[in-house]
């Protein structure tokens, strides 16, 4: 038997996000409760980066000394680069919250300690990640042509079945070079969050729904073991039969 998709629509951007951070605050705090500590792949975007500081205006709702830190994909930057999405993430939550720096795990930047080496970024995120991580919670952004992480429709890092992290160099939205997390990570995750708005992802959502191939839309692909829920405003719903 699949794992159910719940599609859940909001009037609003802001109603997506906040539905999310409460929904967020209970399955951290019941993986807590079952596993010790619950492990999180956290996505940049307007939406992700909104939920974190949803999730900062209510510090004491987790017990963030018992939360683990990755990022579904991290542009291959130099550290204090705007695009960085733990950059964004530490400004937006990480600042604001007890969260420990040892549970934080980010990919390396261009001017860290692999230089320009991104395939030895990649290979250090990968041992970083470790074989038998597996995310309560994996959350994705999408873009309109159904990207999620930095996978992208008939590339590469969408095909890859077997390596847990890849190094993209050719991403047809900028910046061109970025460490991702693969399909195999991402569907063994306990759940899996799509933060969608707009219009213009509208198509996306739809093929996803359908069953579309994920060499064409990505964001087809990705699924959660126990769940797989689409946060979606009116707009981004507006296909769904």
């Amino acid at each position: 038997m699949s794992a159910p998709v719940e599609h859940l629509v909001f009037d609003s951007s802001a109603e997506l996000v906040a539905t999310a951070a409460a929904r967020f605050i209970a399955t951290v705090t019941a993986a807590q409760d079952a596993r010790g500590v619950a492990t999180i792949a956290l996505t940049g975007g307007s939406n992700g980066i909104a939920l974190l500081r949803e999730l900062a205006r209510h510090p004491r709702a987790l017990d963030w000394s018992r939360v683990e830190l990755y990022w579904g994909d991290e542009r291959f930057v130099p550290a204090e680069d705007p695009e960085r999405n733990s950059l964004q993430a530490r400004e937006a939550l990480l600042d604001h919250v007890p969260v420990e720096g040892a549970r934080v795990h980010v990919a390396a930047p261009s001017d860290g300690e692999f230089g320009d080496d991104i395939d030895a970024a990649a290979a250090d995120y990968a041992r970083r990640l470790g074989s038998g991580t597996v995310f309560d919670i994996h959350l994705l952004g999408m873009g309109g042509e159904g990207h999620v992480n930095s996978l992208f429709p008939h590339s590469a890092a969408t095909a890859e079945d077997s390596r847990p992290v890849v190094a993209v160099t050719d991403s047809p939205k900028a910046p061109p070079r970025r460490i991702t997390l693969t399909f195999p990570v991402i569907n063994a995750s306990r759940e899996v969050w799509f933060l969608v708005s707009g219009a213009e992802k509208a198509e996306a959502v739809a093929a996803a729904a359908s069953g579309a191939a994920r060499e064409d839309w990505p964001c087809a692909g990705a699924h959660g073991v126990e769940n797989t829920v689409w946060f979606l405003d009116r707009a981004a719903a507006s296909q769904l039969s």
